[in-house]
């Protein structure tokens, strides 16, 4: 403003003196024409600012006159603001990724529960598609009465357990609602099937063993009872050896699945072995002939067997393994069925012991918890086939021990297979 007052001052100082010099008509059209030429160049520097102003992000025009000490301080503001705002905008960037990364699911609603932002976590775990159900109710997206009756209570002191249908899998969700900011809410989603699933595991567990030992510990205490309060001349020696029979078949029973219960815990002591070089065939063949005792003749077994190809591992734990598929074979076939018996090679290198019955096969549920400790198919938990029912866990363990893989193929009233796989890294190939 200073130096556009002075600019006048000085042209009316010039038109003064040309008025002075050659009359007034001079001197006042010296004054007209020294105000036309600030006007034509204010204006000159107006429309260079007006450029400017369609990208803030470049410096200001030069030498534009009195506008000079007005932009450059707004500029400096500008850039100092878009540096800000470029902070800002990254640690957004790092919050959102650091909530994307988040094993949780992570949801933000409004005031009206709805729907503003989830992360992908949520997304799987709700099947949430913040594309479509953005701005939409979370009661409308996830339809469940019961989170529908925790979502609009006053307060939320813990968490709710949810079991919804995904894809045809149940799955249970851990959700907690949270109020923040200024009407705004968090659901935090945990998927706990896993955990859930673990915890039903330990539960038959615990179940089962009971279950296992209450009956031969009952039968040890009848027995027992029975023995103290009757007068030793009431028993015949053959009642008294039956009876004593019976005790020791019980105590064996229970020192088996004692003995079983310590092998499982060796196992899981240590996840991998090395072991030697073992010859699998060798310990097929003294599996077939303790099978054979066991079937008494009222199988046929078929064998296909390579003497060649042997496994780097620990030879007794294979010899386990590999005695408990025959057995469960065995058990599980009705007379006159047939256990076939293979150890071959496949094409990529790696190794497959399978046993294959025409038994009574599994129902396609029960299969995954096969392994499980004392799992039975049987609900009734029927002993007429024997074992503990910790052969298969024993086995899942040796093969987890030696890098390997159960596999298990089944029909009802038709039969199974179950295959041990060996990686290629463990096959070793004999001279012959």
């Amino acid at each position: 403003m200073l130096s556009t007052l002075t600019s006048i001052f000085l042209w009316a100082v010039f038109g003064a003196i040309m008025g002075w010099w050659l009359g007034a008509a001079t001197g006042f059209a010296c004054l007209a024409f020294g105000l036309l030429i600030m006007v034509l160049v204010s204006g000159a520097h107006v429309s260079r600012i007006q450029k400017w102003t369609r990208n803030l992000n470049d410096p200001p025009p030069p030498s534009i006159g009195p506008w000079d000490a007005i932009l450059a301080p707004v500029y400096r503001q500008l850039r100092r603001d878009r540096h800000e705002i470029l902070d800002l905008n990254r640690h957004v960037d790092g919050i959102m990724m650091a909530a994307e990364a988040l094993p949780d699911g992570a949801i933000t609603l409004n005031a009206d529960m709805e729907l503003q932002w989830c992360n992908q976590t949520a997304c799987e775990h709700i099947g949430l598609n913040l594309a479509t159900d953005r701005h939409h109710s979370i009661f409308n997206i996830l339809r469940a009465p019961e989170f529908s009756r925790y979502a609009r209570q006053s307060r939320w002191d813990g968490p709710l357990l949810l079991h919804i249908d995904k894809d045809g899998l149940e799955k249970s969700l851990l959700l907690q609602l949270t109020p923040y900011g200024l009407g705004q809410f968090l659901i935090v989603t945990r998927d706990v099937t896993q955990v859930e699933k673990l915890e039903t595991t330990r539960k038959d567990f615990v179940a089962n063993v009971s279950h296992e030992l209450r009956t031969p510990l009952t039968v040890l205490l009848g027995f027992l009872e029975t023995l103290r309060d009757m007068p030793p001349e009431s028993l015949t020696p053959e009642q008294r050896q039956r009876y004593e029979t019976m005790m020791l078949e019980q105590t064996r029973h229970m020192q088996s699945i004692v003995a079983d219960l310590l092998t499982l815990s060796t196992l899981e002591s240590s996840p991998t072995v090395e072991g030697e070089t073992v010859q699998v065939s060798n310990l097929i063949q003294s599996a077939l002939k303790q099978g054979e005792a066991l079937s008494g003749g009222q199988h046929i077994f078929v064998t296909n067997l390579d003497p060649n190809l042997a496994i780097q591992g620990m030879e007794n734990e294979l010899s386990s393994a590999v005695s408990n598929l025959i057995t469960n074979a065995i058990r599980y076939t009705p007379k006159d069925g047939t256990i076939t018996v293979s150890w071959y090679m496949l094409d990529n290198g790696d190794a497959c012991y399978s046993v294959q019955d025409t038994g009574i096969g599994i129902a396609p549920q029960d299969i995954p918890r096969l392994t499980e400790r004392f799992y039975r198919v049987d609900k009734g938990r029927s002993r007429s086939t024997g074992g503990t029912g910790l052969g298969l866990a024993i086995t899942k363990h040796i093969v987890v021990r030696h890098n390997a893989e159960l596999q298990i193929q089944s029909r009802l009233g038709v039969g199974s297979i179950f295959t041990l796989r060996f990686p290629k890294s463990r096959v070793r190939i004999l001279d012959s």
